[in-house]
């Protein structure tokens, strides 16, 4: 049963609703945490290692089985007739097909060399599932994981009206595997904005804090908190344990799912403090290298030693902590994946000239960045996000709906003004969606920059999105059951 802390909330134990049970021992967790992040930095530093000392081993040998050519015919003292055919040897030697030196080190690229290969083809929007790039004259075919068809159904419906900038990214949780990429940059800065684009996180990082606040501090769905003030301010005064005819009381799960900036506020200043939260951050993946395909750039989280910017962080209501949209799509993941944080991926292989595999990536989870309990947890308050949280008017009717009916959808929204640009807002969506009754699974993250008007938001994309790529899943397993009928059917005919 969850104890309150003296001073922060009233709690009354029999209005708690849920407890999560068997919470894991913080200290432990963190070293858990730290290893597995230094374990997958030394992994990545290893192949790269290894990449560049056999491509240098490569390069140089043929130059010393050269240079013993020349000084074993200098000691001989072969004629000119005699060079010329140890010379046209060795160029048979290095051609041979047994030894193939340049596929040796193709097959040998990383992630990091595929960055080289494909990090200045624009894929937002691509409309096919492959392509071509040359590289030292050589053919390389690319095949992606994406689906063009939803790729091109996201385009077709930016509203670029209105928007500095638009990020949409849909990714299978257990794969990591990349659906589509859609975005807009009015910038005109080279950079893909689901990647590459650091946006104010603003309350999405409340999905770190709720990890934090259930394993750390004990909280449940249920627990009870007090607050003064507006739920989407954060004044110093509210972070003060007052209790008045003002004071409001709320369950952890609908502060959560209302946004509550005062309650998570809070949580950050007067439960976790700065070591806890630069702890969770950084292991959903703040302040980290994630290996990815394409550039990418590191979330940033800056946590000083001011109790209030505590509170600042932990509730999303400042401007310095920011990510990618990508990453977006990593946290909400990591909540379905009982706390795995996966490796992304956009490429499925890659092939030389010849039809050889040179490039394939395999599903990888980084690290385990919170518990099973606590996942359930944070996914639950996802969950009532979008049945009467922020994200309700967004998702009206979805029980209506012959798609989305049956599916079970989370999320959280986050929404904040810009202080360098004028009248420019940033609104976020990250959630998930999943079969009630299948495995499927899809996550999606949305951020839209909208400037002096409120064009489509980040709900609209993400509603529409997630009804489109299960229409298509639903359609398609609704004809293979009827090809397979119909081949049953005419089977039971000849016998």
């Amino acid at each position: 049963m969850f104890q309150a802390k003296p001073g922060l909330h009233d709690s009354d134990p029999q209005q708690e609703t849920k407890t999560i049970n068997n919470m894991p021992n913080r200290m432990n967790r963190s070293i858990r945490t730290g290893e597995s992040w230094k374990k997958y930095q030394s992994i990545l530093q290893r192949k790269n290692a290894s990449r560049k000392l056999r491509s240098s081993i490569l390069k140089y040998s043929s130059g010393l089985t050269l240079l013993s050519i020349m000084i074993y015919g200098l000691a001989v003292g072969f004629s000119g007739t005699a060079c010329q055919q140890i010379f046209a040897t060795s160029v048979i030697l290095s051609n041979s097909p047994k030894e193939k030196p340049e596929q040796e080190e193709s097959a040998l690229l990383t992630k990091k060399d595929v960055q080289g290969y494909i990090g200045d083809v624009d894929l937002l929007g691509l409309d096919r599932t492959s392509f071509t790039v040359h590289v030292d004259n050589r053919a390389y075919l690319v095949e992606t994981t994406l689906d063009p068809s939803l790729q091109q159904f996201l385009t077709d419906r930016l509203d670029t009206k209105y928007a500095r900038n638009i990020g949409i990214v849909l990714m299978d949780p257990k794969t990591g595997k990349i659906h589509a990429l859609s975005g807009f940059d009015r910038t005109g800065a080279k950079k893909n904005p689901c990647t590459e684009g650091l946006f104010p996180a603003a309350s999405i990082f409340k999905i770190v804090t709720a990890v934090a606040g259930i394993e750390k501090c004990g909280f449940s769905t249920g627990s009870r908190f007090d607050f003064n003030g507006g739920k989407h301010t954060l004044y110093k005064s509210q972070l003060k344990d007052q209790k008045n005819r003002y004071t409001h009381q709320i369950s952890f799960q609908d502060s959560f799912a209302q946004s509550v900036n005062p309650v998570f506020g809070k949580i950050g200043a007067n439960y976790l403090g700065r070591d806890a939260l630069v702890d969770y951050a950084e292991s959903f993946g703040f302040n980290r290298a994630i290996d990815f395909e394409l550039p990418m750039s590191s979330s940033q989280l800056n946590v000083t030693d001011r109790s209030y910017q505590w509170a600042e962080v932990a509730s999303g209501f400042n401007r310095e902590t920011v990510m990618t949209p990508l990453h977006g799509a990593l946290i909400s993941a990591a909540i379905v994946n009982n706390g795995g944080l996966v490796e992304p991926t956009i490429i499925e292989r890659i092939r030389n000239e010849n039809g050889e595999i040179v490039y394939t990536n395999e599903p990888r989870i980084i690290s385990y960045v919170a518990t099973a309990g606590a996942s359930k947890a944070v996914y639950e308050m996802m969950c009532a996000t979008v049945r009467n949280g922020t994200s309700r008017k967004a998702f009206r009717g979805a029980g209506r709906d012959k798609i989305l009916s049956r599916l079970e959808i989370g999320g959280k929204t986050g929404s904040i003004g810009s202080r360098e640009i004028a009248n420019v807002r940033y609104d976020w969506f990250v959630g998930f969606a999943q079969e009630k009754k299948g495995t499927e699974q899809l996550v999606v993250s949305v951020v839209v920059a909208h400037e002096k008007y409120i064009g489509k938001r980040s709900t609209y994309y993400a509603r529409s999105a997630i009804k489109q790529y299960f229409q298509h899943l639903f359609d398609k397993e609704q004809r293979e059951m009827h090809t397979r009928n119909t081949s049953k059917g005419k089977k039971d005919k000849t016998v």
